[in-house]
């Protein structure tokens, strides 16, 4: 599954055991109101999958599916992946052990 950005006709599409996600910025208040400055606020760790790769390849030579699909929103390690803007959108390309956790709601 690709990405494809609305302004122009730019796909992304992962490759191996990648993952592209749109990154979901935090709230900017704290729970008591207190509006936070861009320098207070920690790197943003949530995001929702937009595409994935095909998989994982084993040393038979076997793809392994990704556990990860279209759609999840899942946590991952904040520093990790590389940050790519096509056409004004941002998004984050990662490697699947990256991802910590789905979220499920």
């Amino acid at each position: 599954m690709s990405v494809t950005s609305q302004a122009s006709k730019v796909r992304l599409r992962p490759l191996g055991d990648r993952i592209v996600v749109r990154v979901i910025e935090q709230e900017e208040r704290t729970p008591s109101g207190i509006v936070l400055p861009d320098t207070a606020k920690e790197k943003p760790q949530e995001g929702e999958v937009l595409a994935v790769g095909k998989g994982a390849y084993l040393e038979n030579g076997q793809v392994r599916p990704l556990d990860v699909q279209v759609g999840q929103h899942v946590l991952f390690s904040k520093y990790s992946g590389t940050e790519v803007k096509i056409d004004g959108e941002e998004y984050l390309v990662l490697s699947e052990r990256d991802v910590l956790a789905i979220v499920e709601r």
